[in-house]
């Protein structure tokens, strides 16, 4: 099989069921956004060595693909045919949520993303997942979204805050905390 099709060299590209539109069509926004984030994903798994959150990023990275399937099948298309995310999955981040922050410590101020380029990837990948949420609620305006797709990429932006946190104490580098200035 070719990499290269040469169908989509007018703009059009087609959705899972055959259905063509627009390569700005918002449904391809959404799963495009899902794409994105998968990448940025591989980047904080590739800058750190905790083999379980290793594990975990791969397994978030299999659900995106499954979540980005979701969302690029056409509207008629039977989901019955591609795997399913389910209610399991969200809590199986708030888990990892709760793991990670009994070992932090409160957070009562904004931080600013950096410190170590793997906290800055994990950052980015957080602001791309609640792009690839945004996204999705856009699309769910003209077209169906199954509720669970908006609710992982939430759940899931907060797992990927809450990482950051931990792997700014892993990595032994300082959070810094946003103060605004009120002076003028």
């Amino acid at each position: 099989m070719k990499v290269y099709t040469k169908t989509g060299d007018e703009g059009m590209t087609s959705l899972i069921g055959g259905k063509r539109v627009k390569k700005h069509h918002a449904r391809i926004e959404a799963y495009g956004t899902v794409d994105e984030l998968i990448a940025a994903i591989g980047l904080v798994r590739d800058g750190q060595s905790d083999d379980n959150i290793t594990d975990q990023l791969i397994q978030i990275q299999d659900n995106l693909m499954v979540l980005g399937a979701i969302l690029a099948a056409d509207e008629s298309f039977d989901l019955k045919k591609i795997p399913a995310l389910k209610a399991h999955n969200i809590v199986w981040l708030e888990q990892r949520i709760d793991e990670f922050e009994e070992e932090l410590p409160p957070l009562k101020a904004f931080v600013l993303p950096g410190g170590h380029t793997t906290v800055s990837y994990c950052h980015l990948a957080r602001t791309i997942c609640r792009r690839s949420e945004r996204r999705s609620i856009e699309l769910s305006e003209i077209s169906p979204v199954q509720p669970i797709v908006i609710q992982y990429l939430n759940r899931l932006s907060d797992y990927l805050f809450v990482l950051s946190r931990k792997l700014t104490v892993d990595l032994k580098v300082i959070e810094i905390l946003w103060e605004p200035n009120l002076e003028d």
